[in-house]
């Protein structure tokens, strides 16, 4: 095949794993609890393709014949964060998890960051939802000109300051200083994230930016580029990457101008991966625990793939996947959710109906990727390229 597209719909987990109820997610289930809390889904070609045939997955209907092949992957690597999700699908396994901060950062990194960064000092420091901090918070970062510091269930070192009045060039030169401090202690990444507003009324900005530790091993995007093909990241991707493997990055506001690029680089792109992100079912509705939204995202986005369709070509690969859960009616916190991811295959070549069953890894992705585009799979996945492919 000469292409290959790779959408992650960010959160969209189809149950929980096996091991969930160490992570405190015991009964996840990101896709039927929405659809259960938001009154259905009305995702026509998703359906189609298999999603309501994926083991596990009882919130939507059953079609007689599936367009695309189906299926489930678990995540073997110990976590449920973007970077470790995305990783584990380009072939890069995790053997221990990113350290985490549940009761803030101790003050060898707070003051080392304040004193680097030239800094008054910092608010916050605690785990916290991004919108609720702002809300608690912002008045006295406006005040003070101090930038907020918090976590969460993962590995992260976010950094929040007011666009306009803290200025966009100075969060991210503090997130990068904040990144050399944080090496040693392997946290997986620092995001900058954005605001402007006023107090009451503050919304944070698409110009987040993360400044992600670089996989710890090659990855698919690694060989792919490597080998001379063009591996195109579309929203977060080369953010999580640390722009490891990524020939060309496209930055995106959303979901639908995520879709409109895809779109757009479906009726350009000669022959590589279009590797994309699609941020705000995690962002916008799993985090806010708000299934009305997310289902609507999910119905926006159905239509939106229809589109995309129109642009394959017949040697074109297309998977959907996700890289965690964010169940939205999990009410007692705000975090990732450790679940499987749906597979979903779909191209004039694909075998409809294909019933991949529960794929080990979420790295079998990435090895399909591969053997799609030419190269012998090196990672830790197994294809299923030979299980899709219409004889």
């Amino acid at each position: 095949m000469k292409r290959v597209f790779v959408l992650v719909l960010d959160s969209l987990g189809v149950g929980a794993l096996p091991d969930a109820a160490s992570f405190g997610d015991a009964g996840a289930h990101t896709l039927d609890h929405l659809v259960a809390a938001a009154g259905g889904l009305d995702a026509t070609r998703l359906v189609q393709l298999g999603l309501g045939s994926i083991a596990g997955v009882h919130s939507l209907p059953r079609v007689a014949a599936p367009g695309g092949a189906f299926g489930r992957a678990a995540e073997v690597s110990p976590g449920k964060d973007s970077s470790t999700g995305h990783w584990e699908m380009m072939g890069c396994l995790l053997d221990r998890a990113f350290p985490v901060f549940p009761h803030g950062f101790p003050p060898e990194i707070i003051d080392l960051f304040v004193r680097r960064a030239g800094l008054p000092g910092v608010l916050g420091n605690v785990p916290a939802s991004g919108t609720e901090i702002l809300d608690r918070l912002g008045a006295e970062h406006l005040a003070t000109g101090k930038p907020i510091v918090y976590t969460s269930a993962d590995s992260v070192f976010q950094v929040a300051a007011h666009a306009e009045l803290f200025g966009l060039a100075r969060l991210y030169e503090i997130c990068g200083i904040a990144r050399g401090i944080l090496d040693p202690f392997g946290v997986g990444r620092v995001i900058a994230r954005p605001f402007v507003g006023e107090p009451g009324a503050f919304r944070r900005t698409y110009d987040r930016r993360d400044f992600s530790m670089p996989p710890p091993r090659e990855t698919v995007l690694d060989r792919l580029a490597r080998a001379g093909l063009p591996v195109l990241g579309v929203g977060k991707i080369s953010d999580i990457f640390a722009g490891r493997g990524v020939t060309q990055s496209i930055h995106t506001e959303g979901n639908r101008d995520g879709m409109a690029a895809t779109t757009r680089i479906a009726g350009e792109l000669d022959h590589g991966l279009v590797f994309v992100n699609l941020i705000d079912f995690d962002m916008l509705y799993g985090h806010r625990r708000d299934a009305f939204g997310y289902r609507k995202a999910l119905e926006v986005f159905d239509r939106d793939f229809a589109e995309l369709e129109k642009r394959i070509r017949a040697d074109d690969l297309v998977i959907l996947s996700a890289d965690h859960g964010n169940d939205p009616t999990q009410v007692a916190t705000t975090d990732h959710t450790r679940e499987y991811v749906p597979v979903l295959a779909t191209g004039p070549r694909i075998r409809g109906g294909a019933d991949l069953g529960t794929r080990a890894t979420f790295a079998d992705v990435g090895a399909t990727v591969e053997q799609a585009l030419g190269l012998p799979p090196c990672g830790a996945g197994r294809s299923f390229l030979d299980e899709i492919l219409v004889p």
